[in-house]
């Protein structure tokens, strides 16, 4: 497995990637298709994006990808992290590999913090994060999806 910075040409694997978790439901609070303009913008050229890592396994396959982006809605030196595998077959490693990148990044760029917010219906979501080391910090109750459903979201913390 490779693991490299995301570029404009992985954009639509990309977008292909996270709409399969859409389609399933349950595990994003991405709840619509992304097109690939919106995937271009929210994972590589928006201003508040920071990095974007991908994993391809050796005959250049994506397997998933790994983004911080800035929000204005964190503290200072904070950034929001997203995290998606490839669904069917979900590659062994993939989510280890992305964050050892992204960690690195983080670093450099000077970050204190990483936060993951995590819809608490998103078991493999909790526990992914949990096994790299971030702890709950905040959670909100009953934040409603497009159809008015509640479900909770997990605020995870992981300190640089």
């Amino acid at each position: 497995m490779q693991v490299r910075n995301a570029t404009a040409r992985d954009v639509a694997e990309m977008a292909a990637i996270l709409n399969a978790y859409v389609v399933v439901g349950g595990v994003t609070a991405v709840e619509a298709p992304l097109s690939e303009a919106k995937a271009r913008e929210w994972y590589l050229t928006g201003e508040h994006s920071l990095c974007c890592v991908v994993a391809e396994d050796r005959d250049g396959k994506m397997l998933g990808f790994q983004a911080l982006d800035l929000s204005q809605s964190l503290p200072d030196g904070w950034a929001d992290i997203a995290t998606f595998a490839r669904t069917f077959p979900r590659p062994p490693g993939v989510g280890t590999a992305l964050f050892a990148a992204t960690f690195e990044q983080a670093r450099r760029a000077g970050l204190h913090a990483i936060n993951a917010t995590i819809r608490a219906d998103n078991a493999a979501g909790l526990a992914y994060y949990a096994r790299l080391g971030f702890e709950t910090y905040d959670v909100w109750r009953g934040v409603p999806l497009r159809d008015g459903t509640p479900v909770d979201r997990i605020f995870k913390r992981f300190t640089l």
